[in-house]
């Protein structure tokens, strides 16, 4: 009986512990006290690992221990979130996806195991843009609440390394 309690508390570590894994290549630039339980908001810079001298900017509330207590909800955060990316300077871009689901490249839990903040980028060939979509992967219903940037190439210095798309 105890072999089969040791081995499953091990299988839930162990799955906790690869939920944790992920992209999360993000850099803390700021956190705003949203009110008095300790709820905040973070602000958090993404470099693309992609596409040298684009940066995206993704803010995303956090919630405190009171307010897990409040809510009964312990084990996760709210969906929404907000993006903004820019080019931070010459821009070189390697080895990116062209198909029209894009490429994930940044990705944080936001519950327990069911829910993740995705960044995911998406090239629009038509007009010479890069779109990056922040958004939530839940495992059930799905989420619609998203937030999209653009970053346009037109008429800034963008080197593409494998040549551009044709």
């Amino acid at each position: 009986m105890l072999t089969h309690l040791a081995r499953a508390a091990g299988a839930l570590v162990l799955v906790v512990l690869l939920a944790a894994c992920g992209k999360d290549n993000a850099t803390g630039v700021g956190k705003i006290n949203v009110d008095w339980t300790g709820n905040d908001i973070a602000i958090e810079a993404v470099e693309d690992p992609d596409v040298k001298g684009v940066v995206c900017h993704v803010a995303y509330f956090n919630r405190s221990l009171i307010d897990r207590l409040q809510q009964g909800n312990w084990f996760e955060d709210p969906s929404y979130s907000a993006i903004d990316c820019a080019a931070s300077g010459p821009v070189t871009i390697g080895n990116i996806s062209t198909s029209a689901g894009g490429q994930e490249i940044f990705k944080q839990q936001r519950s327990l195991i069911f829910k993740s903040l995705r960044i995911t980028r998406v090239y629009d060939k038509a007009n010479n843009t890069l779109l990056y979509l922040a958004h939530a992967r839940e495992l059930q219903m799905g989420s619609g609440k998203m937030s999209l940037s653009a970053v346009p190439l037109n008429g800034i210095d963008v080197t593409w390394s494998n040549g551009k798309p044709s």
